[in-house]
């Protein structure tokens, strides 16, 4: 297996999972450009298959098992956008999936990852529990276990979203993404300093879950504890391999308000007509916490994904208004 992937083994995702994957259009939007006086393109993941950029790297993961590796199935833990995408994937090569889901997740994922023919085993809401129902299921199954980030082929795969950013963008200034477990902050940072030597790496983190922050600050890993936002996506702690990414690769990471989280999703949904999940407006938060810096520059956001519970959705903005 790889261990620090290069930007060639992001080349190499990028034909393995094309034929898979959507090739997800790059937006503009006017209302933004006004704010920030930049040129900001919005790579929207959110319309990628299974609603978010998770698919990228599940399909580069699984694509690159061979048949003995998949005899047993597939096995993974994630609160829900990496599960459906690993389903996703692992019916596409006629695998069983066994995804250990926290019992908190939203119901539209859980329902998603059903619908993929994944099989949901439900754990309680703590990293802990997660690790122990994955060992205790990959005992009994002998399934192939996928990290949804600690894992190179994962890391390969999301960075293939900076690169089609790029062909359609051209060279940018700044690229903002979102971070919880760095899966995708890592793979975008060397997709971009390979494209954009002299770009600025912006990584978008809720404030109430800000151990990605505090870890880049200090230069040690630091433990998520009793994360508590809205970006449900963003709940998980960087592995050493994603920090290590990170590290050499990344400007900073800026952290944002839940009620900027919020505010910038709403912006999102009625300026642009796209709908975002809280963990996509972390980013788009962050721009525009950094718009006095953006004059006269092009800025790249990634749109991470957009699964939603419109229920939840509708009390945020409610509250929002309060």
């Amino acid at each position: 297996m790889l261990s620090f992937p290069s930007y060639q083994n992001i080349e190499a995702a990028h034909e393995r999972i094309k034929p898979h994957i959507h090739r997800t259009p790059v937006f503009t939007s006017r209302f933004f450009n006004e704010m920030t006086g930049g040129n900001v393109f919005f790579k929207c993941e959110n319309l990628q298959r299974v609603g978010a950029f998770k698919i990228r790297g599940a399909t580069n993961a699984v694509f690159s098992l061979d048949k003995s590796e998949l005899k047993n199935g597939v096995l993974t833990h994630s609160s829900g956008n990496h599960a459906q995408a690993l389903a996703l994937a692992a019916k596409w090569r006629n695998a069983k999936a066994y995804i250990v889901m926290p019992d908190t997740s939203p119901q539209v994922k859980v329902n998603a990852v059903k619908g993929y023919g994944g099989e949901v085993i439900f754990c309680k809401p703590t990293l802990e529990a997660r690790e122990e129902t994955a060992r205790k299921i990959q005992n009994e199954t002998g399934a192939t276990f996928i990290h949804p980030y600690d894992h190179p082929h994962i890391i390969a795969g999301q960075g293939t979203a900076f690169k089609e950013l790029f062909e359609e963008a051209g060279r940018l200034d700044f690229i903002f993404a979102p971070v919880g477990g760095g899966g995708l902050l890592s793979g975008t940072s060397i997709s971009a300093r390979h494209l954009c030597p002299e770009i600025k790496i912006i990584g978008c983190e809720p404030k109430d879950a800000d151990d990605a922050y505090r870890s880049f600050i200090s230069g040690n890993l630091v433990p998520s504890i009793n994360p508590n936002t809205s970006a449900d996506g963003l709940l998980t702690a960087l592995s050493e391999l994603t920090f290590s990414i990170i590290k050499k690769n990344v400007e900073e990471i800026v952290t944002v308000e839940e009620r900027e989280i919020i505010q910038a999703m709403k912006w999102v949904w009625e300026r642009m007509k796209l709908i975002i999940e809280p963990s996509s407006a972390v980013a788009v938060a962050a721009m525009v916490l950094k718009k006095d810096k953006l004059k006269g520059e092009k800025a790249g956001v990634i749109l991470s994904g957009g699964n939603v519970d419109f229920q939840k959705a509708i009390k945020l903005f409610e509250e929002l208004q309060d």
